[in-house]
């Protein structure tokens, strides 16, 4: 059976973990219908979690994680996919505690796969990945509650991050007005290039967490980063005005209280991208290759092999990440 690369992450005698690149076979991988020759996968926070030992992550180690992936089919038992299929593959148990994409092969359920849509490359399904995906669900959400590009100002919190940097070239593409924050000034400029039309510090939404009620300034907002940050967030929300919520990095707990809901009818959307049904992440593919296309996307992605992936995982642990990181695997 062929061998291959993997970033293998295994617990070491002090109780820490190590980071290295191994030979696999493919005899090695988990069972399911698809075995799949890896050409581009792409680095999350949740990646570099799962790379660190976070228990909350991935429970059994050794592993190889990475959440995303795209190549082609190598084999396959079930007729909705052949040999030479081009296929993506978000979510669902890869990367986590199953064997992930930062592997030159992964083999998988049926059930987890998307045919790559026309319109997008299988390098361009990774320059957006699982990041690309949350932010168009977000862009999804906020649409079903009714935020219009004439509602008013649309906030993106964690803006130069993966998720937030792609949220904010998708809703300034699509006509709204962004407002992007970040804690890294120096982005300013990239922010920018991607369609804000106003940065703010981060500090600008952590005035006020003792007031029950901000001044009403945003139509709706995606938020990043979780926290108290996005209950500030939520206190300045317009009347009948939304927020789409996908991410911890400021923490997964935050003081609330309900006079916003019921004083201003704003409303607070989760996103997840892991466990949604294949076909809704297709039908969000679709988009992604059609209407919500970004034609600029390379401008947001740095390429690494996977030699250097181990050291940016240490950036975006370090919150020094800016943008997206493909990972090439062929």
């Amino acid at each position: 059976m062929p061998q291959f690369n993997a970033l293998w992450i295994s617990k070491n005698d002090t109780g820490g973990f190590t980071r290295q690149i191994i030979k696999r076979s493919t005899e090695d991988l988990p069972k399911g219908e698809l075995l799949i020759r890896v050409n581009y996968s792409s680095l999350n926070y949740k990646d570099a979690l799962s790379a660190s030992g976070h228990a909350g992550v991935t429970k059994q180690y050794p592993h190889t994680p990475g959440i995303d992936a795209a190549g082609v089919v190598e084999r396959s038992q079930v007729k909705e996919f052949a040999e030479g299929d081009e296929v993506i593959v978000t979510g669902y148990g890869l990367g986590m505690n199953s064997a992930g994409g930062f592997a030159q092969f992964i083999r998988i359920p049926a059930s987890w796969a998307v045919k790559r849509p026309p319109g997008l490359t299988l390098r361009q399904c990774m320059c957006l990945g699982t990041a690309g995906l949350t932010a168009a669900l977000c862009l999804d959400k906020l649409q079903q509650a009714g935020v219009k590009p004439e509602s008013g100002a649309v906030l993106v919190t964690g803006a130069s991050g993966g998720v937030g940097s792609i949220a904010v070239a998708l809703l300034a593409a699509q006509g709204y007005q962004v407002t992007a924050v970040t804690a890294k000034s120096a982005q300013e400029g990239f922010l920018k290039s991607l369609g804000a039309r106003q940065i703010l510090p981060r500090s600008a939404l952590q005035e006020g967490t003792d007031k029950p009620l901000l001044k009403e300034q945003w139509a709706g907002a995606v938020d990043c980063v979780g926290g108290d940050m996005l209950f500030n967030l939520i206190k300045s929300l317009r009347y009948g005005g939304s927020v789409a919520c996908c991410g911890l990095t400021a923490g997964v707990a935050f003081n609330a209280t309900v006079l916003p809901f019921i004083l201003r009818g704003v409303n607070l959307l989760g996103v997840d991208s892991v466990e949604q049904p294949l076909a809704y992440k297709s039908a969000i593919w679709q988009r992604l290759a059609g209407q919500w296309r970004l034609p600029h996307l390379d401008q947001q992605v740095r390429e690494v092999g996977l030699t250097e992936l181990s050291c940016e995982i240490d950036k975006i642990l370090a919150a020094q990440q800016v943008g997206r990181v493909l990972v090439r695997l062929d």
